[in-house]
């Protein structure tokens, strides 16, 4: 009996291993026809493969490649900008075709490119030479405008929307860097921030004149790109290129004006809807400035570590009918922070020619509230 049920057992384990080898060979023969039908996929459907590295972003193929069909958009649009006094060359930089009215072209550049010129040319990527017209400028928003008429269709940039773009996006710049040498330098980077606020100076001085708000991006920026495009990867215009932040250890920070502020003031200047900036009538320094001067003693006994001082105001100015006084140290305008000079303009130029605003003063040991309406004049504080 245990002799029969033996046999049994082995005939049972026989069948289970017949049954388990078969399988592992089924498998086997399922495996290797899958890797044939990969493998002849791939051999003869290449492109099937490619398409998973290729994204579409709004209406221009984006690939692992560049963006060649983004830059095409703009490229032609992008000139060379040269600007001259008495007939003597000064400097460049870079523009861009933004608009057409009629046979009236009308070009975005910066205003330090033209600052100081009498006579701006342009030059095309076919290599003509145009003279301009030099529309209008303005110093605090670095925009100018140039202008030139053509019967020939010139290539116009295409705008985008800055306040769709995202940190992260996307963004290249087209440019002119190290003078014309290099025309039409394509450089290719994401946008690293927005609303950065950076301050700079509008002459040679050692201090910051203004505040700016502005686009940062890792694209390369070098001098002769200033006023050039920063365009997104559908190759629209988002900013127009104006700074770079230049300094020992630092690397990859280029700035640009937004492309509806610089627009709106572009417009501003065709018009000639340019409103004088507001005029307060008063003389300044600033905290860092006057640590040892003859503001030492106020600045120490204010407690304070940031502000402007006011050094004199002018009689019957805006300031001085509104009870500001020298020696008053600046500290908010509309409760925003005044830290020094050019925050203070910043914030004084949100405002209109005629608006009345609030000035924090620091004086005699309290802050005091004043009251003051904005006056106009040609020169700016």
């Amino acid at each position: 009996m245990n002799e029969e049920q033996n046999n049994k057992e082995n005939f049972k384990n026989d069948n289970i291993n017949k049954k388990c080898t078969k399988n592992i060979v089924n498998y086997l023969i399922i495996f290797f026809v899958g890797c044939l039908a990969m493998y002849a996929v791939i051999y003869f459907f290449p492109t099937s493969i490619t398409e998973s590295i290729t994204k579409l972003e709004k209406d221009v193929t984006v690939t692992d490649t560049g963006i060649a069909d983004a830059v095409e958009k703009v490229y032609d649009a992008v000139v060379v900008v040269s600007t001259y006094r008495d007939d003597n060359y000064i400097a460049s930089g870079t523009g861009f075709v933004y608009k057409k009215d009629d046979d009236t072209y009308y070009l975005l550049t910066n205003y330090h490119v033209i600052e100081d010129g009498d006579k701006v040319t342009v030059t095309f990527t076919d290599g003509s030479i145009k003279e301009t017209t030099i529309v209008g400028h303005d110093e605090y928003a670095d925009i100018a405008v140039l202008s030139l008429k053509s019967d020939e269709d010139l290539v116009v940039a295409e705008i985008g929307d800055n306040a769709n773009s995202r940190v992260g996006d996307t963004a290249f710049a087209v440019g002119a860097p190290l003078d014309s040498a290099y025309s039409w330098t394509v450089t290719r980077g994401i946008i690293s921030g927005k609303d950065r606020m950076v301050e700079v100076s509008l002459s040679n001085s050692s201090s910051n004149d203004y505040v700016m708000k502005v686009i940062q991006t890792d694209a390369a920026i070098n001098s002769g790109n200033s006023g050039g495009p920063l365009c997104n990867s559908n190759g629209e215009v988002i900013g127009v290129t104006s700074l770079k932040l230049v300094s020992s250890g630092v690397e990859g920070m280029g700035f640009a004006i937004p492309i509806e502020d610089a627009i709106a003031k572009a417009e501003q200047i065709i018009s000639g809807d340019i409103k004088d900036y507001p005029y307060l009538g008063i003389s300044m320094v600033d905290f860092a400035n006057a640590y040892y001067s003859q503001y030492y003693s106020l600045i120490r006994n204010s407690g304070l570590d940031s502000g402007v001082i006011v050094a004199s105001v002018e009689k019957d100015s805006a300031a001085s009918d509104g009870g500001m006084k020298a020696n008053d140290i600046i500290v908010a305008i509309n409760g925003e922070k005044v830290t020094n000079i050019a925050y203070l303009r910043y914030y004084l130029y949100q405002n209109k020619v005629g608006d009345t605003i609030k000035f924090t003063v620091y004086r005699d040991g309290k802050n005091v509230d004043l009251k003051i309406k904005l006056g106009s004049s040609k020169q700016t504080t």
